[in-house]
């Protein structure tokens, strides 16, 4: 754990985006589908990573706003699994609250940072 909440929180959530990839495969659902899934989930924290880095505000915000619309895609293939009966209600339920606090975390950190860039 690093102490910075929304890259422990996007690296929990890429581990169990990673995890479920695995038990899609196994279970031979849609390969497309979950390599979508794979791509988008774990792309949000390798974004919050590299935004943390960032060289300057601008590309901050850049770099973090990439990675909540990952997380939107992410919720997208999630609620397309969920509903179509590929993965369990419960799981693509919680896997969605996951993924929605991390939108929210990311959008609250994006208003903020632009607001002060004013």
């Amino acid at each position: 754990m690093t102490g910075n909440l929304i890259r422990d929180k996007s690296y929990e959530f890429a581990l169990r985006i990673m995890k479920m990839y695995r038990h899609m495969i196994k279970n031979n659902v849609e390969h497309e589908i979950a390599k979508q899934l794979l791509r988008s989930g774990t792309s949000i924290g390798a974004n919050v990573e590299e935004g943390c880095s960032a060289q300057s505000r601008k590309d901050f915000i850049h770099k973090l706003s990439i990675a909540q619309k990952e997380a939107f895609e992410t919720r997208y293939w999630l609620r397309l699994l969920r509903d179509s009966g590929e993965i369990k209600k419960e799981h693509g339920n919680s896997m969605i609250k996951d993924c929605d606090e991390l939108i929210s975390i990311l959008t609250s950190i994006l208003k903020t940072t632009k607001a002060n860039t004013k």
